[in-house]
């Protein structure tokens, strides 16, 4: 079957790229271009007509990517034409005539470029974050990813322990000869050797899930305290309702934004105080949640007393807050003192003061959270989940006894191996490959 897509975005543009891979791109070409065919990885201008017809549709470039040198490891083919919505219309028309020509499923370029081994499943999901990527630093970790690193250390893994499996799998064969005491020693200290690697990888902070999805920061205080208004401030639109009425914002207000090159989500939250009806209530409990489940909490105050009491104080004695003294231009002396252990940053929104110094803070607890290594190699809850089962089932190997279970042990050894095999895609992972690909753009 060959399949065709609009890889290029929607709507009008001066360029849209049309892509087809499948055995019928040579014949695409015959029947939809004057003169000759291409030469392989150039482009050449043509006039592109529709299918079975001299009329022509338009003058663009043709791009021919002969098998098994392409994207897909299929014959691919790219018109690359005016982004009008009547020449894309007629192109695809024209293609959907072709008995065994269909129009692409979202992903499914990629997946076609998985299963003929030209990526694996990492670099399959690399590609959609590079897509999908809006800082700078989800870029790095995208292209970082597609360059096969991070699959080298997988397959490095799971190498070593099939290399110990062999040789478990030769005892439950052959059960007159005994193993070796050396071999026995050896098995035990490379599966504690891959067990111990993974655990150090799975004590990363979720660094990499965070940069893919985004450092959460909630902000939170009592009401009227300047919530709504830093928030604005920061994402330099307005993003949420100000109002000298207390208890404005009720629901969770979020907003995306690029601060420094990391990806961050923002939440603007109800206002901290004894609720007065069952929504304000509702939405003092999804504050409170949002705290717990944030990468940082920002606290907004006022130069006022009373705070130090009740779920406040807590949040204010947590090492992932930076305590917000707002209004600072109507006097801080009386808390100044008590605040100082705190190390609160005085600001006003009204006057813009000490708002770059904030900014700043924010950038550093930013840096420090997003500390790259190499072991930062998890970068989705799927990488996660199998690694933590694998460690589970080499604790369950190192727990049996070799020479007396060796068909258990054995089994766990399998199991393990699995896991690994299943975050890079070296085994049937057909249950998996749907949520994968299925967030992929339909060009791509």
């Amino acid at each position: 079957m060959t399949i065709y897509a609009l890889s290029s975005g929607p709507g009008l543009s001066g360029l849209a790229v049309i892509r087809i891979s499948g055995k019928e791109c040579t014949n695409i070409i015959k029947s939809m271009t004057s003169g000759s065919m291409p030469l392989p990885r150039t482009a050449t201008l043509k006039k592109i007509k529709k299918i079975n017809s001299k009329e022509i549709i338009d003058t663009g470039l043709v791009l021919w990517f002969p098998a098994p040198q392409s994207y897909t490891g299929e014959d691919i083919l790219e018109f690359h034409v005016h982004g009008s919505y009547a020449v894309i219309n007629e192109i695809q028309n024209s293609l959907a005539q072709l008995e065994n020509c269909r129009l692409a499923e979202p992903g499914e370029f990629t997946k076609i470029a998985f299963q003929n081994g030209k990526i694996n499943l990492l670099q399959a999901e690399s590609i959609a974050d590079l897509i999908s990527s809006e800082t700078e630093i989800q870029r790095r970790q995208a292209i970082d990813i597609m360059s096969g690193h991070h699959g080298k250390k997988y397959e490095s893994w799971r190498k070593k322990l099939l290399k110990i499996l062999a040789n478990i799998e030769a005892k439950i064969d052959f059960p007159d000869e005994d193993l070796p005491i050396d071999v026995i020693n050896q098995i035990q200290s490379i599966s504690k050797k891959v067990k111990n690697e993974i655990t150090q990888v799975l004590n990363d902070q979720k660094v990499g899930e965070r940069i893919r999805e985004g450092f959460k920061i909630a902000i939170l205080g009592p009401t009227n305290a300047g919530k709504s208004s830093l928030l604005n401030y920061i994402s330099r639109k307005e993003v949420a309702i100000v109002s000298e009425i207390a208890g404005t914002t009720r629901d969770v207000i979020e907003t995306h934004l690029n601060i420094n090159g990391y990806p961050v989500i923002m939440s603007d939250t109800a206002g901290i105080r004894e609720a007065k009806d069952e929504i304000e209530k509702r939405g003092i409990k999804l504050a409170l949640k949002k705290a717990e489940n944030a990468d940082l909490n920002i606290v907004v105050i006022e130069p006022k007393s009373g705070y130090f009491t009740g779920v406040l104080k807590g949040l204010i004695n947590s090492e992932k807050t930076i305590l917000i003294v707002n209004k600072s231009d109507l006097g801080v002396d009386k808390i100044e003192k008590e605040l100082e252990k705190f190390k609160p940053i005085y600001i006003s929104i009204k006057n813009e003061t000490n708002l770059e110094t904030l900014i700043a803070e924010i950038r550093n607890r930013l840096k420090n959270k997003f500390l790259l290594t190499e072991d930062t190699i998890i970068t989705r809850e799927r990488h996660r989940q199998h690694l933590v089962n694998c460690v589970k089932h080499l604790e369950d190997f190192e727990t049996k006894n070799i020479l007396e279970e060796f068909d258990k042990s054995a089994e766990d050894l399998r199991l393990a191996t699995r896991q690994l095999g299943m975050i890079v895609g070296k085994i049937d992972v057909e249950e998996i490959l749907g949520s994968i690909f299925n967030d992929f753009c339909i060009g791509k």
